[in-house]
């Protein structure tokens, strides 16, 4: 009778081990999706912002920390007229004292050809973006419209979290009166910049614009556009002072590889 017992409880044993780990396994699966291991996407993209297309893209609900002085609030990002538009108001959201919108893919994008057509917002302290971002490891490459002088463009770029490659470009126009296309080309070691077509800025690890073997974002990238306020950054955008809410708004986002 107690070997029979015995062998019960070992049998009982091993099946609610087998449970548990079937359930540490079912538990390593999701913590893996959530933590955000985003698919390449190999096929070229238009996407128009006729509407908001929940399998292509998502709305942030959340909030940067550092120089980003709002929250990401999924209702600041609406479409209307077949267009995208970013809402920056005194809504208080995450702890800070303003709300904007920021819309994104889902998936992620190697080399090829990135393009919006875009008008900004104008106004000392903010930034209007269009840019490519990989999360970690930290690989960026920006379009910003500073809304400080909307006559000019910053480009920049980021590898492995370090940037500092800004360069500021005339625009001919003013960014905040009119849509304009925006592109970035998105190569292997290198980067070139585009406004209407017309090319403005480049860089290559073979000594344009940066030194010759320098370090160039390698990593699949999101799509990405935002509106922000700036704090503790006036040096660099002024001072922001909120009088009324502010708009950017993005008529289509493309990628061809």
């Amino acid at each position: 009778m107690k070997i029979k017992l015995s062998l019960f409880y070992l049998f009982i044993s091993i099946l609610f081990m087998g449970c548990n780990i079937s359930q540490i396994s079912n538990e390593k699966d999701i913590s893996t999706i959530e933590s955000g291991s985003r698919y390449i996407q190999t096929w070229d993209m238009w996407e128009p912002m006729n509407y908001y297309n929940t399998s292509q893209f998502e709305k942030a609900n959340w909030t940067n920390d550092g120089m980003f002085n709002c929250g990401w609030l999924p209702e600041k990002a609406t479409f209307s007229n077949g267009k995208l538009v970013l809402k920056l108001d005194n809504t208080y959201s995450f702890g800070k004292s303003y709300s904007s919108g920021e819309y994104r893919s889902k998936n992620t994008f190697s080399f090829g050809t990135f393009e919006t057509n875009m008008k900004a917002a104008k106004g000392n302290g903010i930034v209007t973006s269009f840019f490519l971002y990989t999360g970690s490891p930290w690989d960026e490459i920006d379009v910003e419209i500073l809304g400080k002088d909307t006559t000019k463009v910053q480009f920049n770029y980021y590898v492995n979290g370090i940037g500092g490659h800004e360069a500021v470009i005339d625009l001919g126009f003013d960014a905040a009166y009119g849509f304009h296309k925006y592109a970035i080309e998105y190569g292997n070691g290198y980067i070139n910049w585009y406004v209407d077509g017309v090319w403005k800025y480049g860089v290559n690890n073979t000594g344009f614009n940066a030194p010759y073997g320098a370090l160039m974002p390698s990593h699949p990238m999101q799509i990405m556009v935002n509106l922000w306020p700036g704090v503790g950054v006036d040096d660099w955008l002024n001072h922001f002072y909120y009088s009324g809410p502010l708009y950017a708004e993005y008529d289509y986002i493309s990628y061809k590889k």
